[in-house]
């Protein structure tokens, strides 16, 4: 019991070893992965991502020109940014914020027509 007590009173009287997230954050790591996003303009909704999504989070829907997410079901590893041919899906270096409900990340773009460059 003695042998405790200085390990008691050094621990009431440090800082402390744990942060109030989500109200003291600390910077992001160097290249950290973090919330997913799209930008939407450059996306040509061709379900590269969807199908090499290891958690299948990523649903891709050409023909109304949707692109949905649900961020509570991704891992954040990375693979759908790196398959991108477009390079329009990106990953910030800070994570998403706590949330109560379940809330998919949704966006609505434009089928681009192929012009004779392209075929």
């Amino acid at each position: 019991m003695f042998k405790m007590t200085p390990t008691i009173i050094k621990n009431f009287l440090s800082k402390r070893a744990t942060r109030y997230y989500p109200y003291e954050v600390r910077e992001p790591f160097k290249d950290a992965r973090g919330e997913l996003y799209n930008e939407i303009e450059k996306c040509n909704f061709c379900s590269a991502c969807a199908l090499k999504c290891p958690s299948q989070c990523i649903t891709v829907d050409k023909k109304n020109a949707t692109w949905e997410c649900d961020p509570f079901a991704c891992v954040y590893c990375g693979i759908c940014v790196d398959t991108c041919p477009k390079d329009s899906l990106q990953q910030k270096n800070t994570y998403r914020k706590p949330a109560l409900e379940r809330q998919l990340i949704q966006m609505k773009g434009e089928v681009k027509k192929k012009t004779d460059k392209e075929e």
